[in-house]
């Protein structure tokens, strides 16, 4: 990979005296998926020694198995779904709850939604014909996605209903780790499935589903994975935690800043302790390259983003709040929660501020972003009960909680 710039003194002066990580070797968990590449980079590419830090890699096989490590203490911080740490945090999903904390944004938009190569050959390669296909009597289609309370499950769910679909009535879900997703297709355990890459393109590649439609299309620029941690660990090593997301800030910076930087990054990703996926299934997507396996080709104009100048990893209030309203509308929540004080409690902004003042990264004037959906509803953050109440579908009684299962 490309030497990168080392941070400039300003920014290391945190890392001396008062302000020296009261913890200097970190557990950090992340999935095989390629929206973990910040961390890789930041952990491999002498982003995280600067700031005094030791970043010890460690792949998780599930997010159920990321999170129950997080809770233990097993792992300081993580790669995590949007959804997990509210869902922890609210006491959602069996576990009671915990205080959790986003630290700041890793990625935005990369993910998809895909089908078996079954269902295309039987004519269902548009969302058209999927209708018609689910309306018909007879067993339902088994969709994967993969964590009850993730974005996957959200983006899925977003997706049918915005199609006349019902997706707790019409389909059936079930959860599969992200990696596990072409075994599934290939057994014939799953119709189709929603999950990060590179396991859409794998689908493709190993001749096993087609893209559908990709979650940029569903929200562009849509919150992604965060770098998430309990809320206790913030308050124990918070020089840490600010040094933490500076190293990860500087490495998403250098991921976006040439397409060489990311061609050396998915190689990196490729690597057996990483994703270990054909760097052919890596590559192409990550730059926005994209076939859908379905006659298709195309630049993404919304490709997976690491930084954006910042705008990726600003922890925003509305993307906080947003998860919530979805947890609502799908009967997760029973009840409205204080969205906004919940919010405020996870999203560490203080502690973003600072660590990107540091870096002289720019950060948005508000902690509110407003965004147009596929179903022409605009999110913004103003009114959250509101919006969660604005749907046509959603859960009927009975269906509360009924997703989290499998948890």
């Amino acid at each position: 990979m490309s030497e990168h710039q080392l941070p400039r003194g300003d920014a290391l002066a945190w890392v001396n005296g008062s302000d020296a990580p009261e913890k200097s070797a970190l557990n950090l968990g992340f999935m095989a998926l390629t929206d973990s590449a910040s961390l890789i980079v930041a952990a491999t590419q002498g982003f995280a020694q600067p700031y005094g830090l030791t970043l010890n890699l460690k792949r998780q096989a599930s997010w159920a198995g990321l999170r129950d490590k997080l809770l233990s203490g097993e792992l300081d911080a993580a790669q995590g779904l949007y959804g997990l740490l509210y869902a922890v945090h609210l006491g959602i999903g069996g576990t009671p709850p915990v205080d959790m904390a986003v630290l700041m944004g890793l990625s935005q938009n990369g993910q998809s939604i895909n089908l078996s190569q079954a269902l295309q050959q039987a004519g269902v390669s548009n969302v058209e014909a999927l209708r018609a296909h689910v309306r018909q009597k007879g067993a339902k289609l088994t969709l994967a996605q993969t964590f009850p309370t993730g974005t996957h499950v959200l983006w899925l769910y977003y997706w049918l209903a915005s199609h006349g679909i019902h997706p707790l009535e019409d389909v059936q879900t079930l959860v599969v780790p992200p990696a596990q997703m072409v075994a599934h297709l290939k057994a014939g355990r799953i119709d189709g499935f929603c999950a990060g890459e590179p396991w859409g393109a794998q689908a493709i590649a190993e001749s096993m589903g087609f893209t559908l439609t990709t979650s940029q299309l569903i929200w562009p620029g849509h919150p992604e994975k965060v770098l998430g941690c309990t809320q206790a660990f913030v308050s124990a090593y918070p020089n840490t935690a600010r040094a933490l997301v500076m190293a990860v800030l500087e490495a998403s910076r250098f991921i976006d800043q040439s397409e060489e930087n990311k061609r050396g990054t998915a190689q990196l990703l490729s690597a057996s302790e990483y994703v270990d996926a054909p760097l052919n299934a890596i590559q192409p997507r990550f730059l926005g390259q994209y076939e859908d396996g379905n006659g298709h080709a195309w630049l993404d104009p919304q490709p997976l983003r690491f930084f954006d100048e910042g705008k990726v990893n600003m922890p925003y209030l509305s993307d906080g709040l947003w998860f919530m309203t979805q947890f609502r509308r799908w009967g997760l929540l029973r009840d409205d929660p204080d969205y906004l004080t919940v919010a405020a409690q996870v999203q560490q902004l203080g502690l973003y501020h600072e660590a990107a003042a540091a870096l002289s990264i720019a950060v948005p004037a508000t902690p509110m972003r407003s965004s147009v959906l596929l179903d022409g509803k605009v999110w913004d953050g103003s009114d959250p009960a509101a919006y969660a109440r604005s749907f046509a579908l959603h859960a009927l009684a009975g269906d509360a909680l009924a997703s989290t299962a499998a948890l």
